[in-house]
């Protein structure tokens, strides 16, 4: 694999190509509900109400169907696969595709939500052009959440897995093999195999290797004040239902102290948000 993969998870990983339609049961939507709580309270916690997110490598939309019935939500996207699956799970979002290094809605949120699609950034001048698309479209007062799996301070190889059947007899089922070829860069290597069984009783194996960053807390806390937001790691408050993700680090925009000349918002393709009525 070369290196610098494109940020957001790349439609070229089979995993969001043609895997894309079994990815509710490989990492079922109910898993994340616990995590989407916490989330949840930790958007809370921005200077003005929180009711518009732009959700940045929505994936699936596992995470987002958990946070739809009290947020109006932007689903962005760089798979065709996972939006369409997405969309069958979350029909009342608004889904677009595109890349979460160069996205331009021309209209801001009350909120952005970087999940662990945030993983797929391995080098520090994505991270930083990811961490401007959140800041471009973040209202004043509003905040900036970024999730990922790994940091290189707290990296240590290991595996794990998961998976769930569905009512019809189709089983998926993941497992997963972490390391880091060389410590001394910002990317890891998961080496995954899923087993993916039809309702026939046909069953497949698919195997790949997937680059994924890991950045120091340091370079985060940086890039996310060089951006202009107010940086922390952690939710900076204590938020108290729902369960707390390893790593989380917050961008709030400061609020304006002048008045400046608006313009309207520029439209965002896809059905309304979840959440809204129209």
């Amino acid at each position: 694999m070369v290196a610098g993969q494109p940020a957001g998870p790349d439609p070229e990983y089979r995993l969001y190509q043609d895997l894309a339609g079994w990815w509710p049961l490989i990492s079922p939507p109910g898993e994340y509900a616990a995590e989407a709580a916490y989330l949840a309270g930790v958007l809370r916690t921005a200077d003005i109400p929180v009711r518009e997110v732009l959700d940045l490598g929505s994936g699936g939309g596992h995470l987002a169907s958990h946070l739809a019935g009290t947020l109006d939500l932007t689903l962005v996207d760089r798979s065709a696969d996972m939006l369409a699956t997405s969309r069958r799970l979350n029909p009342g979002c608004a889904h677009v595709q595109g890349d979460m290094r160069t996205l331009r809605l021309g209209r801001v949120f009350d909120a952005v939500l970087v999940h662990d699609a945030i993983d797929y950034v391995t080098t520090e001048a994505d991270l930083a052009r990811v961490i401007e698309t959140a800041f471009v479209h973040c209202r004043p007062g509003g905040i900036a959440v970024f999730v990922p799996d790994y940091t290189a301070d707290t990296f240590r190889p290991g595996s794990g897995g998961g998976g769930s059947s569905a009512p019809d007899g189709r089983q998926g089922s993941f497992r997963e093999w972490r390391s880091d070829p060389d410590p001394a860069d910002d990317w890891i290597e998961v080496r995954y195999e899923f087993v993916l069984r039809a309702a026939d009783g046909h069953t497949r194996v698919v195997r790949e290797t997937h680059r994924l960053g890991a950045f120091r807390r340091a370079s985060w806390l940086r890039l996310l004040a060089a951006a202009g937001f107010t940086a922390a790691a952690g939710s900076s408050v204590e938020v108290l239902h729902g369960e707390r993700p390893a790593h989380l680090f917050t961008g709030r925009r400061a609020l304006l102290t002048t008045p400046v000349a608006t313009t309207p918002s520029g439209p965002v393709s896809g059905p309304g948000g979840c959440g809204r009525s129209r």
